[in-house]
């Protein structure tokens, strides 16, 4: 028994040396330069957003930690658990969701308050890994074999829109779409795809809450209405600018500490960083962003499992979604939807979602050499 205790703490001394250092050390660093813009943007108050965030964030490595340990076929064999959970928790916003700030996205459990849009990102994700390694390349290629996906996908996806939450809704939709070419759907199925998706935009663009329109025709004139639909990224752009190459200084902007600049904590807290930090801050944590990214495709090629490696890519075009379409919307390339900046803006349920997410994607680097059977056995 003592030599078994031995070498059981010895197998898990050994997966906590194989982590990915780096990887740690550049989250960290994002995670810290979020706490810091929360601290600026809430006005040198450490209570108010940035000590929470920190807590959220010392819970959340924690998960990620015990994520990366845990066995690879573990997560094959929960993988359709973690999908149901976070499908009958969008259900329940339905019938008991909270609302706040015109949507209902929320289930306030009294200790604390969960979106189940960010857990079914992670849940979607395992699913389809789960659902493509079962499956043999020529039985990919088949038609019938996109069902399962397409309810998969859809479920969450309408459920979602009916919160609504427009920029979820995208994210889970594009990383899906990831998922299915990597697995090796063929490409005829994406050009249909992206056809019906411009039929169904346009036909249920006049089904979009009235918000939800202004914000496509501001994006496409920001000009016409700049004290109104417009405000928003008019003075996300005016922020972005006026910081210049080397910023304004910590705690020195005036769009968002002046409160000109909306929701400065959230979906727009890159705006105020570049305000404070300039071109150099901007791109400074955009670099940041690319190593994790990186990273993440260079984790999935090494795996030998089909599932690790579909998970992998899932995590990390999630994660790479998250940047992109924050940045370009602050930027005023894209509608605003509300997507937030990883680990930087505010959020509890993001933060959480993101770090397990990662310690999933350390999970597949710790256990690369594992070679799961079609019925997740270790072959």
């Amino acid at each position: 028994m003592a030599e078994t205790g031995a070498r059981g703490r010895t197998a898990l001394l050994g997966k906590i040396m194989d982590l990915h250092g780096t990887m740690m050390i550049v989250l960290l660093c994002i995670a810290t330069i979020g706490f810091g813009m929360l601290y600026s943007v809430s006005g040198g108050d450490f209570g108010a957003l940035a000590g929470r965030q920190m807590l959220v964030f010392v819970v959340g490595f924690g998960c990620m930690v015990g994520a990366a340990l845990v066995h690879l076929k573990w997560w094959w064999k929960l993988s359709y658990v973690v999908y149901g959970v976070g499908l009958a928790m969008l259900i329940a916003v339905e019938v008991i969701g909270d609302i706040g700030g015109g949507a209902q996205r929320w289930l306030d459990l009294g200790i604390i308050r969960l979106q189940p849009s960010e857990i079914m990102k992670i849940g979607l994700v395992m699913a389809l890994a789960r659902y493509y390694h079962g499956l043999t390349l020529d039985e990919v290629k088949t038609y019938r074999t996109l069902i399962v996906p397409a309810i998969l996908v859809g479920m969450p996806a309408l459920l979602v829109l009916r919160q609504p939450d427009l920029g979820t809704m995208m994210l889970l939709a594009a990383a899906a779409a990831v998922m299915l070419f990597v697995a090796g759907v063929p490409r005829k199925v994406f050009a249909i795809g992206a056809v019906l998706a411009c039929v169904g935009a346009v036909a249920g663009f006049y089904q979009l809450h009235e918000y939800q329109r202004d914000r496509v025709f501001t994006f496409l004139n920001p000009e016409s209405d700049p004290l109104g639909t417009g405000y928003h990224i008019q003075q996300s752009k005016i922020a972005l600018g006026s910081g210049g190459v080397t910023g304004k200084g910590f705690m020195q902007g005036t769009q968002s500490h002046l409160d000109f600049l909306p929701e400065k904590q959230t979906d727009f807290i890159f705006t105020a960083l570049a305000e404070e930090f300039g071109f150099i801050g901007g791109v400074t944590l955009l670099m940041l962003y690319a190593v994790l990214i990186a990273y993440g495709f260079m984790i999935a090629l090494s795996a030998r499992s089909h599932f690790a490696r579909l998970l992998a890519i899932g995590v990390t075009s999630t994660f790479f979604l998250y940047v992109f379409i924050n940045i370009a919307m602050v930027m005023g390339l894209i509608p605003v939807v509300g997507v937030p900046l990883p680990l930087v803006s505010f959020g509890g349920s993001a933060m959480m979602t993101l770090l397990i997410g990662m310690g999933l994607l350390m999970n597949v680097y710790v256990h690369r050499g594992v070679v799961l059977s079609r019925q997740g056995t270790v072959r």
